[in-house]
C-alpha cells in the first residue's frame, strides 16, 4: 500500500520540492512530480537555478509526446499525470485536487504551503487519501 506523507507549513513550495527532489537524487530515488502545467513549468525552472552550485537532471514530460530511450532513466519526471511516471517509486504532488493513480507509486508526498486556501485544499485530499484506508504521516516544515 502507499505510504502517504504531508509536509505542512511551507513557506516556499517549489524551493521546499527542489530540496526534496536534491535529496532524492543524492539518495539514487527517482521520483515524479505531477501539478498543474504552469506549475510545473515554474518548477522546471527552479530545478535550473536554485542550487548555482549544482544540477538536478530533470525532464518536463508534456502529454502525449514520447520520452526518448536516452533519457528514460533521468530521475526526476515533471508529469500532468502520474500514469507518465508510473515506474518511478516516489511521486510529489503540487496539485489541489487528490493525485490521480498514486496507488501505483510506493510514496506519495503532499507538499502544503501556510495559505489558508490551499490547507483547506489539502484538508479534502486528506481526507480523500484517508477515506480510502490509507495512513498518512503528517511533516511540520521546519522554520528556515
Amino acid at each position: 500500500m502507499t505510504e502517504v506523507q504531508f509536509h505542512f507549513n511551507v513557506a516556499d513550495r517549489l524551493g521546499y520540492a527542489c530540496r526534496l527532489l536534491r535529496k532524492a537524487v543524492r539518495s539514487g530515488t527517482r521520483v515524479a512530480v505531477t501539478a498543474p502545467p504552469a506549475t510545473l513549468s515554474r518548477l522546471d525552472r527552479a530545478l535550473w537555478t536554485f542550487d548555482p552550485q549544482e544540477f538536478l537532471p530533470h525532464l518536463l514530460v508534456r502529454a502525449g509526446e514520447p520520452v526518448p530511450t536516452r533519457l528514460r532513466r533521468t530521475p526526476i519526471w515533471l508529469v500532468e499525470r502520474a500514469d507518465l511516471a508510473a515506474q518511478h517509486p516516489v511521486l510529489v504532488h503540487l496539485g489541489e485536487q487528490p493525485a490521480e493513480g498514486f496507488e501505483s507509486f510506493s510514496r506519495l508526498i503532499e507538499i502544503v504551503s501556510t495559505d489558508p486556501a490551499e490547507r483547506e485544499a489539502a484538508r479534502l485530499r486528506w481526507k480523500h487519501y484517508a477515506g480510502r484506508g490509507y495512513a498518512i504521516a503528517k511533516f511540520e516544515a521546519a522554520a528556515p
